[in-house]
């Protein structure tokens, strides 16, 4: 239904849902659940991604866990979502806890090797291509600026 919406509309209301949804979080305070994928192609570069709405930085592909919803399926959902691509080989490698509009979100990290060619809808993902680990993009998202190197040695120890 929402795809009969066209897309620069549907930016418009995603970006406004999303400053609803920021003003909910601060005043609720829930704890948010959450996970990333850390997806690697053939060459082994990383799958990054950019949102019609926050900060316009790249970040790993992902989202919410739906209630009921276990990580690994909510990685593989979200990232056929946002990029079109499958993941093999799925494995969790970490969890953390990131301060979020004023309230914390519980993140899994889920890695694997990405299949397909990644695109983004033109709706929620303006931007999804694979980057080469010594010719990442100046403007990562701050979590991922922290976490990336340690991420990317425990997905290939494993």
């Amino acid at each position: 239904m929402l795809r009969l919406i066209p897309r620069p509309l549907h930016r418009v209301l995603l970006i406004q849902a999303h400053r609803v949804r920021l003003v909910w979080w601060r005043i609720r305070k829930p704890l948010l659940l959450g996970c990333r994928v850390l997806a690697f192609d053939g060459e082994g570069r990383v799958l990054l991604v950019r949102h019609s709405y926050g900060s316009g930085r790249w970040l790993l592909p992902g989202g919410g866990i739906a209630k009921g919803e276990a990580p690994l399926q909510a990685a593989l959902r979200e990232l056929a979502e946002e990029t079109a691509c499958a993941l093999e080989d799925p494995r969790e490698i970490a969890v953390i806890e990131e301060p979020l509009a004023g309230t914390t979100n519980r993140v899994h990290i889920i890695t694997g090797r990405a299949r397909g060619v990644p695109h983004g809808d033109g709706r929620e993902i303006v931007a999804a291509q694979f980057f080469a680990l010594d010719d990442l993009p100046d403007n990562l998202a701050q979590q991922l600026q922290r976490h990336l190197a340690e991420w990317v040695r425990t997905a290939k120890a494993g």
